[in-house]
């Protein structure tokens, strides 16, 4: 078992573990309402991006594929039952990019927990989102859910280029059903799919990193609440 495989099931592990307390706990309506107003921030962040056809659909993949408010258990179910079963129809590349995302999934969703941990049942707004932020993860741990989105926005284009891949994924679409792999299958093509048309990859990612980092920094050092960088995208 390569790596990878290694690294996506001690990952897989731990968004269950996660998942299982979410659920004991009665939280996985504020937990789908956090990651709602997250992603509605993201999109504002980033609006010209949004609104960019070029760069609509990579936008879009981390909107609804990452940090969306999307019950992504059954892909996980899926993908851990499958583990054995992943290097006979996903390439080595592939499962780089996939260890990335359940990386990037389990680290964000760790950090959301925190997050409604510290906001209990208040009203997520910027300026509830400004307070709590600090107080539910470590700049070190939002440093690394940055890097991560810049690992997979790099590492979906190089599989996109890889001789043959396209082809290789369409005719492994119907195995990877047929091995009960069929959600994984989707999420890997759809990710490869949203990045084709990209071009230059670092046209896209360089303004997504760097005003995340900028955003990042302001709110672990700013302390007056009138200089909270956050967009006003309203609450919920």
């Amino acid at each position: 078992m390569s790596n990878s495989l290694d690294q996506i099931l001690q990952n897989l592990q731990e968004v269950e573990q996660m998942n299982q307390l979410i659920t004991q706990q009665g939280l996985t309506a504020a937990i789908r309402k956090l990651q709602t107003w997250q992603t509605n921030r993201l999109i504002a962040t980033h609006d010209d991006l949004w609104n960019s056809k070029r760069f609509r659909p990579p936008m879009q993949f981390f909107a609804e594929e990452i940090y969306g408010p999307k019950d992504f258990s059954a892909r996980d179910i899926e993908l851990a039952r499958a583990v054995p079963k992943m290097a006979k129809v996903i390439p080595e590349k592939g499962l780089q990019s996939l260890q990335t995302a359940i990386r990037l999934n389990s680290l964000s969703l760790e950090l959301d927990l925190a997050l409604i941990q510290q906001l209990g049942n208040d009203i997520i707004n910027r300026d509830s989102y400004f307070h709590c932020y600090r107080q539910a993860g470590s700049q070190a741990q939002r440093t690394e859910q940055i890097q991560l989105l810049e690992m997979l926005s790099f590492d979906l284009p190089t599989v996109v280029n890889t001789p043959g891949i396209s082809l290789i994924l369409k005719l492994s679409r119907k195995p990877a059903k047929l091995a009960g792999v069929g959600m994984l299958h989707t999420f890997l093509e759809d990710g490869f799919n949203s990045f084709k048309k990209v071009g230059d990859v670092n046209e896209f990612i360089n303004p997504v990193i760097s005003r995340e980092k900028i955003m990042m920094d302001a709110l672990f050092s700013v302390t007056d609440a009138a200089k909270n960088p956050l967009p006003d995208i309203g609450s919920i």
